[in-house]
């Protein structure tokens, strides 16, 4: 990767500073540093030669969101997250690649059958108090500088996966036609496992079979650090059971998993898959493209219940979908729909990113959590799961009673209200 040749992208800034006014991280530390226009002067000093790179890159690079909403605000359009997201690149082939991040994505992630071992080991550590000690003991910062505080984001895990609950395999539906071939997530694997089960019905009412993929991690934690061979390894794992004829549509509850599938083609544009990673990105959906609106389904509640929403980034920005949920949810006998101030706003949540920026992390949320404390909802629901976890740690750390669900929960009536 050479920085270099988007020079002509990065010299498109004009300085103007709309980007500040939408960039959560500027709205938390005020650093000239930490907005687009600071970025991109950073890539411009270091293709002019005027920087070298060296490990002091590091924070500016890696302390992006990449939550785009700078772009969304740029008269020219600059791609500053993918932009930064290239230099990242460039930094771990020049600068250092932590052996850690190595694990991680060349050895854990394309392999689910190891994930679901290290998942079950996490869980027995989190449900057993043992991660809590390791932490008291400094033992956890092997992986990550914040990780030792950032454990806590998770109050729980599963003692099981999800796909070892449900296994992978041909489900027959009730729908008259369509064949889903349902693309699990890690979040949803080893995590938010009740927003799987409501998925898998959701797809089996409406297609007349559903198949539950031994897929591998998409691939967007790793290219999302900068590291595009492990990506397209991931991506390349994945297209071998996604180009299959055996589906007419490939639906995710994730919307993160959604966005990044969808520009697999990107992935392979100088590569001979790329046919091939086109014809899956076509038949990609993200389930809140599915679920049909205009067939209410009654929420199991004594009394209506108010909803709000939070808009994932990879699907408002990543791709465009800020209508259809909204229309789910005002569509749901029982439930009040109530906007959110900064609906569209990362919530902080990015992946891993407060594995290294748990502070940075926090101050997002908070902003997000006041903007929730306006609505006085009962549900605050979402599409994505790293997003569920993140906003569920800051109903719990701010004191609140709403309930962070996914938008398959509530349309099968799951979602109630504590």
């Amino acid at each position: 990767m050479d920085i270099a040749e988007y020079y002509d992208e990065i010299a498109q800034c004009n300085k103007c500073g709309f980007c500040q006014v939408a960039c959560p991280i500027f709205r938390s530390t005020g650093h000239e540093s930490g907005v687009a226009r600071g970025r991109l002067a950073l890539l411009r000093a270091i293709i002019e030669g005027r920087l070298d790179w060296n490990k002091e890159l590091e924070e500016p690079l890696y302390d992006c969101l990449g939550c785009g909403a700078c772009t969304a605000n740029c008269f020219p359009a600059v791609p500053t997250a993918d932009l930064v997201n290239k230099a990242r690149t460039e930094y771990l082939e020049k600068v250092e690649r932590k052996p850690i991040h190595q694990m991680l994505f060349d050895y854990l992630l394309p392999y689910p059958r190891r994930l679901h071992l290290a998942a079950r080991a996490v869980a027995l550590g989190k449900n057993t108090g043992i991660s809590s000690m390791a932490r008291a003991l400094g033992l956890l910062r092997i992986f990550g500088r914040d990780f030792s505080r950032a454990e806590e984001i998770i109050e729980k895990l599963p003692p099981l996966p999800f796909r070892d609950k449900f296994k992978p395999g041909v489900y027959e539906g009730f729908g008259e036609s369509l064949r889903i071939g349902y693309f699990v997530g890690c979040g949803v694997d080893v995590i938010q496992q009740e927003a799987g089960q409501a998925t898998l019905e959701i797809l089996k009412k409406i297609g007349t079979s559903v198949t539950l993929l031994n897929n591998c991690c998409c691939g967007l934690p790793a290219h999302a650090y900068g590291d595009i061979k492990a990506a397209k390894k991931l991506a390349g794992k994945n297209l071998d059971i996604l180009a299959s004829d055996e589906f007419d549509v490939i639906v995710t509850d994730c919307s993160s998993c959604a966005g990044f599938l969808k520009k697999y083609p990107e992935i392979f544009a100088d590569d001979g898959r790329r046919e091939q990673a086109e014809k899956v990105a076509a038949r990609f959906k993200d389930m809140v493209e599915l679920i049909v609106p205009d067939e209410p389904v009654a929420v199991s509640a004594e009394k209506p219940m108010v909803a709000t929403y939070h808009d994932p980034c990879h699907a408002s920005r990543g791709q465009g979908l800020t209508k259809e949920p909204r229309e789910i949810l005002k569509n749901i006998e029982g439930i009040e729909y109530r906007e959110m101030p900064e609906a569209d706003w990362c919530c902080g949540g990015a992946g891993s990113y407060a594995l290294s920026h748990y502070d940075l992390s926090q101050k997002v949320l908070d902003r997000k959590m006041e903007n929730l404390k306006k609505t006085s909802a009962d549900l605050l629901v979402t599409s994505c799961p790293a997003c569920m976890i993140q906003l569920s740690y800051g109903v719990r750390r701010h004191g609140l009673k709403t309930k962070v669900c996914h938008i398959s929960q509530v349309v099968t009536g799951k979602a109630v209200a504590r």
